[in-house]
């Protein structure tokens, strides 16, 4: 696959732009309802050539695709990926993540908020600290865990697992939500090999408690929400001895997955 979405989807290219900080303003949904598709990269070129809702793309210094990269925290006993494989309430994913083209990091946690709202808390971090949680890192991330699960303190979290992949942004006025178009999705555990998603994009809708209009047009071309979760899926494809009931459809229908290299 290419570097950005527009070979895949050429219609992105025609839309109209949208700056970050208007996008920030009106659609920062940093409370939201995530629903993600896995999409093959045909369908995807169908489905968005005829989505007639208004639509910008966020564009920055020139650029409509951006490079992302991620690394999963999480204990010895890996609590944050079991509590997502058992469906666990109070779940959460302590992440850095990198906007590799200007070079910046954020330490994220996302926990779960009411009526299965992501509800996302970030500081700003150094990009050389992004593969490990620095003393400070580690006590933001037990006290924003604290606030939201209550009396909750874990202990040393190591990274588990990379991924990289190059966004493309959309901005719906029409519902004030958000979209993402993934391309050249890439897990790697710490000791191993990438691997990426082969011919398909994950499109992740992020919008308030009612479904927006790029949900309802995927649905009516017959694509429905698949549970797809950069870590927990990720962590699953990549380690076949853990727990995996929650994405087993996925992984073992829907995710064309070849080595990177």
């Amino acid at each position: 696959m290419s570097r950005d979405a527009f070979p895949v989807i050429p219609h992105l290219g025609q839309l109209p732009a949208v700056g970050l900080e208007e996008l920030t303003t009106e659609a920062a949904l940093l409370t939201r309802v995530d629903r993600k598709y896995l999409v093959p990269s045909a369908g995807a070129r169908r489905i968005f050539a005829n989505f007639t809702s208004e639509a910008r793309v966020l564009e920055m210094d020139g650029s409509r695709t951006f490079a992302y990269d991620s690394v999963y925290f999480d204990t010895t006993t890996l609590d944050s990926y079991m509590m997502a494989a058992h469906g666990r309430r109070r779940r959460f994913k302590v992440r850095t993540r990198t906007y590799v083209d200007s070079a910046v990091s954020f330490l994220e946690v996302k926990t779960e908020g009411a009526r299965e709202a992501t509800v996302k808390e970030r500081i700003p971090y150094e990009p050389c600290d992004r593969d490990r949680l620095t003393d400070e890192g580690l006590a933001y991330v037990n006290e924003t865990l604290a606030a939201a699960i209550g009396d909750a303190e874990f202990g040393p979290m190591e990274p588990v697992l990379s991924t990289a992949y190059h966004r493309t942004t959309l901005y719906l006025p029409e519902s004030g939500s958000r979209a993402t178009i993934d391309s050249d999705v890439t897990w790697q555990r710490p000791d191993g090999d990438p691997w990426v998603l082969d011919n398909a994009v994950v499109v992740e809708t992020k919008s308030g408690s009612t479904p927006g209009p790029l949900d309802r047009h995927l649905w009516a071309h017959g694509v429905r929400p698949c549970r797809i979760s950069k870590f927990a899926t990720g962590m699953a494809a990549l380690h076949p001895e853990l727990p995996a009931n929650r994405w087993n459809q996925t992984l073992r229908r829907r995710l064309p997955l070849r080595p990177a290299n």
